[in-house]
C-alpha cells in the first residue's frame, strides 16, 4: 500500500499469484488472472495517489498452506476518507513464497438501492 501512495503498483503486482482473482467496488465482474489485474494497475500508474491509509484492525486467520487477512481501510485523499472491508487470501506456493490467490474490496456502508 506504502508504494499506492505514490502511484507505483509493482510491489502489489508482485505479491499476487498467477491465478489471482479479485473483486474491486468499482467494477462490476471479477478479475480473474494476474494478467488482467495487471492491466488494470498500469492503466493507473501514476494516477492512483493518496495522502495517506490506514490498516485497522486486521486479523490473520491460517493454516500451514493457507491464510485469509481481513481487515478494514481508511484511504485519505484531500481530505476526503474511503472506508472499505479488505479479505486477502494467501497460498503457500511451492517456492515457500506467500502469494495473494484471492482480494475483495468492498466499501463499508455500501449504498443499497430499494
Amino acid at each position: 500500500m506504502e508504494a499506492w501512495l505514490n502511484g507505483n503498483p509493482s510491489p502489489c503486482l508482485d505479491l499476487y499469484s498467477k491465478d489471482f482473482t479479485y473483486f474491486d467496488p468499482s467494477r462490476e465482474w471479477r478479475l480473474d488472472g494476474r494478467d488482467k489485474i495487471e492491466e488494470l494497475y498500469e492503466s493507473m500508474r501514476g494516477k492512483a495517489k493518496m495522502d495517506k491509509f490506514e490498516m485497522i484492525n486486521p486479523v490473520v486467520q491460517s493454516t500451514d498452506t493457507m491464510a485469509v487477512l481481513s481487515y478494514n481501510i481508511h484511504i485519505c485523499l484531500d481530505g476526503m476518507v474511503w472506508k472499505e472491508n479488505c479479505t486477502e487470501v494467501y497460498k503457500l506456493e511451492d517456492n515457500d513464497k506467500w502469494k495473494i490467490i484471492h482480494c475483495h474490496f468492498s466499501p463499508t456502508k455500501p449504498s443499497v438501492a430499494v
